[in-house]
């Protein structure tokens, strides 16, 4: 089962999320004329448009609130990257966060900046070569199966769903599984449909991801690293009929895979931090009451200095008070006595001493006894030999 070495942050129950790429040029106008639509027709409040803040590539960003269920306030946003000359290829980034739990029953924010054609070019799913609202053939080859299972549950925000089929269907079990979900599900799966000779293989590809699609019937992939509770069985199906019915034992898995909490995909933190820090599009009360939260918090930090402040004194103070305690005690001069010391100290003061003794040393030898250097001879001596004792000049007055 596929790894990683961090957790990720659970997702709030409150956002909707989805990632895309349009394909073919005109992106920035379709989203511009859809929420002009809307906004005449009175679907939308009100929006906005202004330049993202994209640091390596430049963004136009859209945002868009609403109303559901009567009295819920939905914000959006959607981010375009930069086109991408070669491919012709536009990255987008859609978050919705509502007052109250999402609802997957209400309205998909896709459909608020995007047009609800079939053909429009903006529901492809960010792995290439997958679409949102169609069936998508899994690749024959066996390599190119299992890489791009793995992109998908890697890079792709998408929710993923693999279907077996048991035989080839008729024109009646083509139908994709996107119009028969909630209305918020429909622009958030990916249905993958195998073969019936890939039961094997599919499986295979599958192993790393820690599940197993059902012969003849259906599983939706986990987001990687896997959420709680996820396993081989808990979202498949073990029989789908692709007969035109529909399939209810699918639809309620999808929708339940959907309900539970899941980690945030990888960028989705910092789209989401950007629809709450930065939103533009504000009302009069809500510029109101995000003043009087700044206001609660600058007095909040300044309360918090001061008392900080009133601290550091107090500390002070008793340092001080302790100190002088502890002088008073004897153990330590005070800082006069000691200055009197530092200005009282001097070489000539210590070198007075020094000659009273040696003046004193001198008036206590006995007289005639001359200051001279021990081991030199008196000046009216003359130096012995060397190695000699003097003898007397007469041997009788030795006897003597």
């Amino acid at each position: 089962m596929a790894k990683s070495s961090t957790a990720r942050a659970t997702a709030p129950e409150t956002v909707w999320l989805a990632r895309g790429r349009h394909l073919g040029t005109g992106a920035e106008e379709t989203v511009r004329q859809r929420l002009q639509e809307l906004k005449s027709s009175a679907v939308i409040q009100d929006h906005l448009e202004f330049d993202g803040s994209g640091d390596d590539t430049p963004e136009r960003a859209f945002e868009a609130r609403w109303l559901v269920a009567d009295d819920i306030v939905v914000r959006a946003r959607l981010n375009l990257g930069a086109p991408d000359t070669k491919d012709d290829v536009q990255d987008w980034v859609l978050v919705a966060e509502a007052d109250r739990p999402w609802k997957l029953d209400w309205p998909s924010p896709a459909t608020v900046f995007w047009p609800e054609d079939a053909d429009a070019p903006w529901d492809h799913d960010v792995v290439p070569g997958l679409r949102l609202r169609d069936i998508n053939p899994l690749p024959t080859d066996d390599r190119a199966l299992r890489r791009l299972l793995k992109e998908c549950a890697r890079h792709s925000w998408s929710i993923h769903v693999v279907v077996h089929e048991a035989m080839t269907p008729d024109e009646n079990g083509r139908r994709p599984l996107a119009p028969l979900l909630p209305p918020s599900l429909r622009h958030r799966i990916v249905e993958h449909r195998a073969a019936p000779e890939q039961f094997q293989v599919v499986n295979w590809a599958l192993y790393d991801l820690g599940v197993r699609v059902p012969r003849g019937g259906a599983v939706v992939l986990p987001a990687a690293p896997a959420g709680p509770g996820v396993d081989d069985k808990t979202f498949s199906v073990r029989s789908v009929f692709l007969d035109g019915t529909e399939p209810t034992d699918l639809l309620d898995t999808v929708r339940r895979y959907a309900d539970q909490p899941g980690p945030l995909p990888d960028g989705a933190g910092e789209a989401l931090s950007g629809l709450r820090e930065q939103w533009h599009l504000t009302t009069l009360e809500e510029e109101l009451d995000q003043a009087r939260r700044q206001l609660a918090s600058y007095a909040e930090a300044l309360d918090a200095m001061t008392r900080s402040r009133d601290l550091y004194r107090e500390a002070a103070e008793l340092a001080h008070e302790a100190l002088e305690a502890y002088r008073e005690s004897g153990r330590l001069p005070s800082p006069r006595q000691e200055q009197r010391k530092r200005e009282g100290f001097s070489l000539r003061a210590l070198a007075k001493p020094l000659e009273r003794v040696r003046d004193g040393a001198k008036l206590l030898r006995p007289p005639g006894v001359e200051d001279h250097t021990p081991g030199t001879a008196a000046p009216d001596e003359e130096p012995e030999a060397a190695g000699h004792r003097a003898e007397p000049a007469d041997a009788g007055e030795r006897d003597r």
